[in-house]
């Protein structure tokens, strides 16, 4: 296995290796490599959808997403595609920096997203290394923010004007997803780092402060996750699979490739509580 780091915060490439066949050493080295790159991106993998389950199970329990396309057979795996003739001509979903799931009380710990089929140009994937940017934070904003939580609501991302809901799936999901609280810097459980926990998706504001100083203080976060320095583009090709830890990194998709077809499958590990 060769591990080469691809920018000086953030991503690594994993080479030499085949992630369907993998030893329980190779396994705690990806892990290893994981936890310290934060983003892993393996070329060339052409596995099964089977084997694409398993991979994920390495690194931890999967999670069905709760609105995300699913395989009918598979349903661990989330299906995310647009252009061409598939039913959807835009993608909307994802295209401002954010952090998997962060409306639910427990969110993931990462994903593993593999391409399919990949248009000719355009539909890169960007990355953020909140952790970085959490550090290149001025000290009074620091001393701000580190012991706030802000509430993070399910409905600012997926409410009944979305494709994803209803409005009677909208008054069931608000009782199995109501507003939680989550830190906004968040503590890396496994090494200890502190990462900005808030994302333009899913906090709705900030608790115990009025609303100027809320938007004022997410906007700060929001900036300091675009710092251009911090950021790792993957460009897909075919049987990529890019691997990345939820806990400490926000990602941003692109629609560049439109009206050309994209299609992306997914795998999400379950984490647990921030704090």
């Amino acid at each position: 296995m060769k591990i080469k780091k691809l920018t000086e915060h953030i991503g690594a490439e994993i080479s030499d290796i085949r992630i369907d066949s993998l030893e329980q050493s190779e396994v705690d080295e990806i892990k290893e490599a994981w936890l310290a790159h934060k983003v892993l991106v393996f070329r060339n993998q052409p596995i099964s959808v089977e084997a694409h389950i398993a991979f994920g199970k390495h690194f931890g329990e999967l999670e069905i997403h709760p609105f995300a396309d699913n395989l009918d057979d598979y349903p661990e795996i989330i299906v995310l595609e647009a252009g061409g003739d598939s039913p959807r001509q835009n993608y909307n979903a994802a295209q401002d920096w954010h952090i998997d799931v962060s409306f639910r009380e427990k969110p993931p710990m990462g994903s593993i997203l593999r391409g399919k089929s990949i248009p000719e140009h355009g539909g890169d994937t960007h990355f953020a290394n909140a952790a970085a940017a959490y550090e290149r934070l001025d000290s009074n904003l620091k001393s701000r923010v580190d012991d706030l939580f802000a509430v993070n609501d399910y409905t600012k991302m997926f409410g009944p004007s979305t494709r994803f809901n209803s409005d009677e799936s909208h008054e069931e999901n608000k009782t199995k997803f109501p507003p939680v609280l989550h830190p906004v810097i968040r503590t890396h459980p496994e090494t200890g780092l502190r990462s900005i926990f808030t994302n333009n998706f899913f906090t709705s504001h900030i608790d115990g402060l009025d609303r100027e100083e809320s938007e004022y203080l997410l906007a700060e976060l929001a900036e300091a996750v675009r710092d251009e320095e911090l950021h790792f583009s993957v460009q897909w090709q075919p049987e990529t699979f890019v691997m990345w830890d939820n806990r400490c990194v926000q990602h941003v998709a692109t629609d560049d490739f439109l009206p050309l077809y994209r299609r992306m499958e997914r795998v999400t590990i379950a984490g647990d509580r921030p704090f």
